[in-house]
């Protein structure tokens, strides 16, 4: 590096990065040489700067699931009825920014002033169209979790759209409570099959049914568990939480006659 006269320049100027194959001589590389690892630390790539995009809003819409979907599965179509940029006729001012201008007022003295600057764009009008999205429901799909749809959000009329967001909303269903990938139901049995043992059939939520039996007394509050009967979980559909059946005992409302006693 001593011995070559340009390389010893570019050294002297921008260190070991300056003799880098296809470094530059210019103030930008000097600007990023001493202010790079500051300007740029939370961007990655000095590139990146570049990329002031104007960017329309995102839109978040609640999408409501069943239990049943949750637990199967399902392809939801959603209608949208969006703005899009169409060209129209005439000009229109866009990419409007802050630039200084420098006035010379007489020998050695100068006035620097901030001036809008606008370029000339061709004219735009949003016109509603009506698209269909469709949604995948995956099994085990949890409350809160969002599906992005890019670019399908608010348009900008200098910029890009923003992004759709559905952020699933599981509805509350009227026998089975979730609880993460649990489910918890409630069944009323009377207080002869409390005593003397029952075998019953419950509905689960795609039809098929789960087989419950016991011989032994039940006390009320019992719990049963049912291991896989639960809900597929989200990142491997093959493990399934577990149905804890909670076993409530209805006792007569009136006296018992003798007969029912000796019974």
């Amino acid at each position: 590096v001593l011995s070559d006269e340009e390389k010893r320049k570019q050294y002297d100027a921008y260190g070991e990065e300056g003799l880098k194959d296809g470094h530059q001589s210019s103030h930008g590389d000097i600007f990023s040489h001493f202010f790079g690892d500051f300007g740029f630390m939370f961007g990655g790539n000095p590139r990146q700067q570049d990329r002031n995009i104007p960017r329309g809003s995102d839109i978040i819409v609640d999408l409501e699931v069943t239990l049943e979907e949750v637990y199967s599965g399902n392809f939801v179509e959603v209608v949208r009825n969006k703005p899009v940029a169409r060209q129209a006729p005439g000009k229109r001012k866009c990419n409007c920014r802050q630039e200084m201008r420098t006035t010379q007022l007489g020998p050695g003295r100068f006035q620097m002033t901030q001036e809008v600057v606008c370029d000339e764009c061709p004219n735009v009008k949003l016109v509603n169209e009506e698209r269909t999205l469709e949604v995948e429901i995956e099994p085990g799909v949890r409350d809160g979790m969002e599906y992005p749809f890019i670019g399908e959000g608010e348009p900008h009329v200098d910029g890009e759209p923003g992004d759709l967001r559905f952020r699933i909303k599981v509805l509350k269903h009227p026998v089975f409570e979730r609880r993460g990938d649990d489910l918890y139901t409630n069944v009323t049995i009377s207080l002869v099959e409390a005593l003397t043992g029952f075998e019953m059939d419950i509905a689960h939520l795609d039809g098929h049914k789960v087989h419950v039996a016991r011989d032994k007394i039940t006390k009320p509050g019992a719990k049963l568990w049912k291991k896989g009967e639960g809900l597929p979980n989200f990142d491997n559909n093959n493990i399934k939480g577990s149905l804890i059946i909670t076993f409530d005992v209805e006792f007569p409302k009136e006296q018992l006659t003798n007969e029912q006693r000796e019974g």
